[in-house]
């Protein structure tokens, strides 16, 4: 699947989503073994939110991220966006969101819109890298924060081999077993080898226009949380 290139790719990733959109957030739980839940708390306390604040979680799927944002903050102006239809219906049953139909290369918010941008497993799922974090700096308030959860290419060491065998063998093998769909639980560890490494995100970001950038790696590595201000 990460031969895949362009449209093509996008087309792919849109509808593997489609197709594994019911058991999502339970292979999400599974995979990380509840650890997901923590990064999100952490992702939204590094987004610095206040109760006036306008945020705008991109790549939503079911809107974990969005719904945490509104558990600490009730009165936040929350927008969750995603390009994957199926993701957003599947939200919609666990409650209420502004969900918002939106491809991450082309956002439809108009400049300095947001005061933060967050997103959950997105990034190495967008074929430019590079044009969707200028996208998220475009809709930034000047000083407005993004923070990025997402895999990341770990580096060698004494668990790699465990590392290994979890990603290739166990997640797709769980994948297939709950949602029929095992090729989308062996694109995770391809994307995962081929992304970026936390340093190299980083500097896309500067690149991109963030100051004051950071990261934190979890789960051995395998797990990033990157955030900058504009």
């Amino acid at each position: 699947m990460t031969h895949l290139t362009g449209n093509e790719r996008a087309k792919y990733v849109q509808n593997m989503f489609t197709r594994i959109a019911k058991r999502y957030d339970l292979m999400n739980r599974l995979m990380t073994g509840g650890q997901d839940v923590r990064w999100r708390k952490r992702v939204i306390e590094l987004a610095r939110l206040n109760e006036s604040a306008s945020l705008l979680d991109l790549g939503t799927g079911t809107g974990d991220l969005a719904r945490e944002a509104l558990a600490q903050f009730p009165q936040a102006k929350v927008v969750a966006a995603d390009f994957t239809l199926e993701m957003m219906r599947v939200g919609r049953q666990t409650g209420p969101l502004n969900f918002s139909t939106a491809d991450a290369l082309q956002l439809p918010f108009d400049d300095s819109s947001f005061d933060a941008v967050v997103s959950g497993f997105l990034m190495r799922n967008v074929i430019d890298l590079q044009t969707a974090l200028m996208e998220q700096h475009r809709v930034l308030k000047p000083g407005g924060r993004i923070v990025i959860l997402d895999t990341t290419r770990p580096g060698r060491n004494i668990l790699s081999p465990f590392i290994r065998l979890h990603m290739h063998y166990v997640i797709p093998m769980l994948g297939g077993i709950l949602t029929g769909s095992q090729d989308a639980y062996r694109y995770l560890p391809e994307t995962t080898e081929g992304f970026v490494t936390a340093e190299e995100m980083a500097a896309r970001m500067s690149n991109a226009g963030f100051r004051e950038v950071g990261y934190q790696r979890f789960m051995f590595g395998t797990i990033a949380i990157h955030w900058g201000e504009r």
